[in-house]
């Protein structure tokens, strides 16, 4: 049992305190990034304009960039303490919610949303698609990505009996499983699960990639690469949507 951070008080305690891991891997966002730059084709002639929803503290938007240059991206976050750190990787990061007021833009006024390692944490996930879709323009692009509750090690570790890697049962500390880090998982997805979901949120799905998680043992991170040829067994989900 490792705890990371002061037991907090709710959910946006926890998202607002500094010791939380907001950050992703750079191999999820560099093949996230691929994906989107060959849905949405070169800025000419003219720009897109690119969301990325809870961009944390920028670096996936950042790590993103040079594959979209010439296009707007903006970083969207509601933690004050996760835009503080945007602003210094992005050009453009602006506070929004997903609930409540929903987010600071007009109905179809986005080409594409980047959407990563944000959907496992959501107690609604169906109104934030809802939102996502709002943004969006018909046929605009949705790049979602999530921890595969089905990744390849996680099956060996339930017959084991052990509690999934990306599962959390405390936001105070890590209990019956590998890993260190709190971050505050509430929903998993299997690659079969999150098809449906997007398809049955207003969206086509057009492709499912696997990407490798940073967390990985050094050892395992070959065999990890590997299970990415086979999304339904690999760390992360990449998914690319159209709205309909």
């Amino acid at each position: 049992m490792t705890a990371t951070a002061p037991p907090p008080k709710d959910l946006r305690d926890f998202y607002e305190n500094p010791a939380v891991p907001v950050a992703s891997g750079s191999a999820r966002s560099l093949r996230q990034a691929r994906m989107l730059a060959a849905a949405i084709g070169p800025a000419t002639p003219a720009p897109r304009t690119i969301l990325d929803i809870g961009c944390g503290d920028g670096t996936a938007a950042a790590t993103a960039a040079p594959l979209l240059t010439g296009h707007r991206l903006i970083g969207v976050d509601w933690s004050q303490d996760a835009l503080e750190r945007a602003r210094t990787r992005l050009p453009y990061a602006v506070r929004g919610e997903l609930t409540g007021g929903g987010l600071p833009f007009r109905d179809g006024s986005a080409d594409a949303v980047l959407f990563s390692e944000v959907v496992e944490h959501l107690v609604d996930p169906d109104a934030a698609l809802d939102e996502l879709r709002r943004v969006l323009r018909p046929g605009g692009h949705l790049m979602l990505s999530t921890p595969n509750l089905a990744a390849w090690y996680n099956r060996g570790l339930l017959l084991a009996g052990v509690q999934p890697v990306f599962s959390e049962v405390s936001l105070r500390a890590i209990h019956g499983r590998p890993g260190r880090e709190v971050v505050g998982h509430l929903r998993l997805y299997t690659a079969r699960a999150l098809r449906e979901f997007v398809a049955a949120s207003g969206f086509e799905v057009v492709r499912l990639q696997g990407a490798p998680f940073h967390g990985v043992p050094r050892p395992l991170r070959a065999l990890d690469r590997l299970a990415c040829a086979r999304p339904s067994l690999a760390s992360i989900l990449l998914l690319h949507a159209r709205r309909t």
